[in-house]
């Protein structure tokens, strides 16, 4: 049986060190590795960053929600937020040569290649990045 763990940040870059909490109760729940929660928490914190500066553009009147459904051989995370959403075809690959020295702009590759799968979702009211993890021994 599954248990859904939650959590409502503000709209504020200092909220993002919140992460590493929410993410040991994950790995109390499940029994997580070390590399698994590595992964997790590079993915999960891109996407709660993503949220709060690209989404949210650091409005302190938004909020970003993260939810984890917590199985015995896998997680589901949503990280969801009040903005306007963002088109696919507009981020960035991070690995051709023009974008090589830039800031920022690898954090959906990151989540890409760390978890087994990415989804998003975008509606009027937000969008939500869906980040599935399996839990087979590495």
């Amino acid at each position: 049986m599954a248990t859904t763990l939650r959590m409502t940040l503000k709209s504020s870059p200092k909220a993002i060190g919140r992460v590493e909490g929410f993410l040991q109760r994950v790995k109390m729940k499940v029994d997580l590795d070390e590399i698994h929660m590595h992964k997790l928490m590079v993915s999960v914190t891109e996407a709660v960053n993503n949220a709060i500066i690209q989404g949210n553009k650091s409005d302190p009147t938004k909020r970003v929600i993260v939810e984890c459904d917590c199985e015995h051989d896998g997680l589901v995370l949503r990280v969801s937020d009040e903005g306007k959403g963002f088109r696919l075809k507009n981020i960035r690959n991070p690995l051709r040569e023009e974008n090589l020295l830039r800031t920022s702009g690898r954090g959906i590759f990151l989540m890409r290649t760390l978890m087994d799968s990415v989804d998003y979702q975008m509606t009027k009211t937000g969008a939500t990045v869906t980040l599935v993890m399996g839990l087979r021994k590495q």
